[in-house]
């Protein structure tokens, strides 16, 4: 034992107790510290692949070169302070897509319907279809086979069900050929659909608020781009409010948006406040005697407590601003998900009132099946269908049309 205090510690590197108290705590911290490095690594990761999901995918528009736009970033007090995007006449803004949708026919629509519907249609109504080449008897074992088929295109077990259990009571013990089942199928289609029918909660006069919730990647933002488009064909003054504050891409893209369909745009820098972007946007609407606002939100799904709160405030936010709104939230699902997307009506249906589904990338999935069983399940009206990247092919949704483009062969 040392006497001296300090001779001990001048020599305490030469004791292995000693390096065994010091390495010990080390490692601990450099484990920590490398464990930090990988989550927030992970996590950045995973924001980027959100972002680039929507903000870059080839379903989605988005020039190579976003428009210059003012930089008139103001804190939120009034309409007249508003960070806008004012209708800009410059050549990268086209009138394009509103041309194309003023001259659009229902002809020209069941075209893009049945071409947009081609994946969903080869693997529902092309599977059924083969059962069915020389006739065939309905009988257990043929109902299950077309249960089978229904099932895989993405109509989910109970819509399955009951389409087959409208099968049994119709052409049971019948020998029929496809022309019979299909006819018969597109009656029990559309009668799932007209149940979940629900008229718009437009007002009677004054501005109508539309608050849209989706998670990222969906096409939330292209979606509200493309209903500013079709609303502004009709005729109508369209606003856009950029709520979705945590993504600075979402609020470039919705920018872009505006500039495109010359319709103005109320934002705030990336981080603020989305209620009070949201309030602002009532009140600039108002003023300026708007017919439609239409407000984009995060989609930040995976934290629902936080998700309720946000939407929640978001809500108290708007009904203070104007009366009565948001008259409608409608809900965006990509139907490339498949039966994720129920998931997602489920979840988001907790959270706040879901009062109508807009069912995008329809041309890019087989899995187009979905959409009759998101109207059984939900009772939620399915407001809009996309079959296309442009403006142009964003429709209101009607349910005889799309069982007549997912059976027609």
């Amino acid at each position: 034992m040392q006497s001296d205090p300090f001779e001990y510690l001048q020599n305490a590197g030469n004791h292995p107790d000693t390096w065994l108290l010091v390495a010990g705590p080390l490692s601990v911290f450099a484990a920590v510290a490398v464990i930090l490095i990988v989550f927030v690594k992970v996590r950045r990761a995973r924001e980027q692949r959100d972002l680039e999901i929507e903000y870059k995918s080839p379903q989605n528009f988005m020039p190579e070169t976003t428009p210059e736009v003012p930089n008139t970033i103001d804190s939120v007090t009034s309409p007249a302070s508003a960070s806008t995007v004012a209708p800009s006449f410059a050549q990268t803004s086209t009138m394009d897509d509103i041309s194309e949708i003023k001259a659009q026919d229902l002809q020209s629509w069941i075209g893009r319907l049945r071409g947009g519907l081609s994946r969903t249609r080869d693997a529902f109504a092309g599977g059924l279809g083969i059962l069915f080449l020389s006739g065939a008897k309905i009988d257990d074992q043929m109902l299950e086979r077309i249960h089978e088929v229904l099932y895989k295109a993405d109509v989910g077990v109970k819509a399955s069900d009951r389409l087959v259990d409208g099968l049994r009571l119709k052409l049971a013990g019948q020998i029929v050929d496809w022309s019979k089942v299909k006819e018969s199928l597109a009656e029990l289609g559309e009668g799932i659909f007209t149940e979940s029918i629900r008229p718009l909660n437009t007002p009677s006069e004054g501005l109508f608020v539309i608050l849209v919730v989706g998670v990222n990647g969906v096409g939330k933002t292209t979606t509200i781009g493309k209903l500013a488009a079709r609303f502004t064909a009709e005729g109508k003054k369209v606003m856009l409010c950029a709520a979705d504050t945590y993504r600075a891409a979402a609020i470039e893209q919705l920018m872009v948006w505006g500039e495109r369909n010359q319709v103005p745009v109320i934002k705030q820098h990336h981080g603020a406040d989305p209620a009070a972007v949201a309030f602002d946007g009532v009140q600039a609407a108002k003023a300026r005697g708007m017919d439609i606002l239409i407000i984009d939100t995060a989609g930040r799904l995976h934290n629902k407590s936080e998700l309720m709160a946000e939407l929640l405030k978001i809500n108290k936010s708007i009904g203070k601003g104007y009366e009565g709104a948001p008259h409608e939230t409608w809900l965006v699902v990509d139907a490339t998900t498949g039966q994720n997307a129920v998931q997602q009506v489920r979840a988001f249906s907790e959270v706040t009132k879901v009062s109508g589904i807009v069912v995008t990338k329809l041309d890019g999935t087989a899995k187009g099946g979905v959409i009759i069983g998101l109207a059984d399940q939900f009772k939620i009206p399915i407001r809009y269908i996309g079959v296309g990247e442009k403006a142009a092919d964003l429709r209101a949704f009607v349910g005889a049309d799309f069982m007549r483009g997912l059976l027609d062969r």
